[in-house]
């Protein structure tokens, strides 16, 4: 299976959504959404913002690889 690496997140605040190019090494646990500035972190349980708010999640998950230590 090939590894996604471009995911659209959608900001919970203001609904803005934009694709963005994940870390293939790494999980992204802050983000800034570019429409209402606001700062988003995961919900409790995911290790990053693109398992809780993208439409795939981040490559170290699509591989089941334990993610973000």
């Amino acid at each position: 299976m090939d590894v996604l690496t471009k995911s659209i997140i959608t900001c919970p605040n203001c609904g803005h959504k934009k694709e963005e190019e994940m870390p293939t090494d790494a999980c992204q646990f802050f983000y800034e959404c570019e429409n209402c500035k606001s700062v988003i972190k995961p919900i409790p349980g995911d290790c990053c913002v693109y398992c809780s708010y993208g439409t795939v999640m981040c490559p170290p998950m699509q591989e089941n690889k334990s993610c973000c230590s």
